[in-house]
């Protein structure tokens, strides 16, 4: 018996990853616990090609599409523009939205959901590279560079292309608890799923990667030793360098300077920990060399615009319900 339908819809110029990379991830729920049906609808029969040359062979045409939906999801990809244009494919969209359980996008998909005249008042994210673009034909949305993907109610979009299989997991998980999810990552051999609150781009592939070895290897080495001391003078000494010639060449191989990146990897580490443990405020500060709660609030308030409470209300993935830095 079909417990959940879930439909993607596609056109010419989709990126093929916004669908195979979630698809996949809802056809392995569907083995695992029965009852999911994944389909594609196109306006049109026929082979549908994506930006890359694959094309694909929809389930449906919008026109055969008709009974109940659990999961609608709008792909992205370079032809989203003219399918904004296509009035049926926006009309269908529209029309299947306001009867799915909840609806969904991938990527540039999110452009899909506006012109249908979903995302007024909603909390929302793209492709980091449209975000600016979404946001001015959509001011409506309040839209957020930074997230993987962001829930609003019955409404998900992600960012690109691959955080589809995060946000596809993140929906397993809720649907189906994460014993399910988890199983399916193994099964895709992803390394770890990553909450919607988690940034885009990691601190380490944002800086530019430096040439010299021993400057890979200290940035390696700070990673793992947050509570050291990594002033300027210890972090130079390290590298076997004199101070103003370590900040110069810091700089200079990565783009940041040595405070800013310290800082950067320290907030990277207390999102994790406050996405996905109820670890108190002051054990994450201590955790990611801090030191002080006082610390970590100002550090979270200049780079953030929030407070760590505020960060972890919002991300938190953890099961346990948190107040003040305290699990209850």
């Amino acid at each position: 018996m079909v417990s959940q339908r879930i439909l993607f819809a596609v056109f010419p110029g989709f990126q093929i990853l916004d669908l195979t990379g979630p698809h996949e991830v809802f056809t392995q729920a569907g083995r695992l616990t029965g009852g999911i049906v994944v389909e594609t609808v196109a306006p049109e029969p026929g082979p549908v090609p994506s930006s890359g040359g694959l094309a694909v062979s929809p389930t449906l045409t919008t026109d055969e599409a008709a009974g109940p939906v659990d999961t609608l999801v709008a792909v992205g990809g370079p032809g989203v523009h003219q399918a904004c244009r296509d009035d049926r494919l926006v009309e269908w969209f529209a029309r299947t939205a306001r009867g799915s359980r909840r609806t969904a996008s991938v990527c540039s998909g999110a452009f899909l959901l506006g012109a249908a005249g979903l995302l007024d008042g909603r909390q929302v994210v793209t492709h980091w590279a449209r975000c600016g673009e979404l946001a001015e034909r959509y001011p409506g949305a309040t839209v957020h560079p930074d997230p993987v993907f962001v829930r609003d109610g019955d409404l998900w979009t992600s960012a690109g292309i691959t955080a589809g299989m995060d946000l596809a997991l993140a929906m397993v998980e809720d649907d189906h608890g994460p014993e399910v999810s988890r199983a399916i990552a193994r099964q895709l051999v992803m390394f770890v799923q990553r909450p919607g609150g988690q940034a885009q781009f990691s601190t380490q592939l944002t800086a530019q990667r430096p040439t010299r070895a021993p400057l890979r290897d200290l940035l390696g080495w700070v990673a793992d030793h947050l509570e050291d001391d990594l002033t300027v003078p210890a972090l130079a000494a390290r590298a076997s360098m004199s101070q103003r010639n370590f900040t110069r060449v810091f700089r200079a191989e990565t783009g940041r300077t040595p405070a800013a990146y310290v800082e950067s990897v320290r907030i990277e580490a207390a999102r994790r920990l406050l996405e996905t443990t109820a670890a108190p405020l002051d054990s994450v500060a201590r955790t990611c060399g801090f030191g002080t709660v006082e610390t970590l609030h100002r550090s979270f308030r200049r780079a953030l615009r929030t407070t760590p409470g505020e960060y972890r209300r919002h991300f938190s993935t953890h099961s346990a319900a948190v107040q003040n830095g305290h699990p209850h």
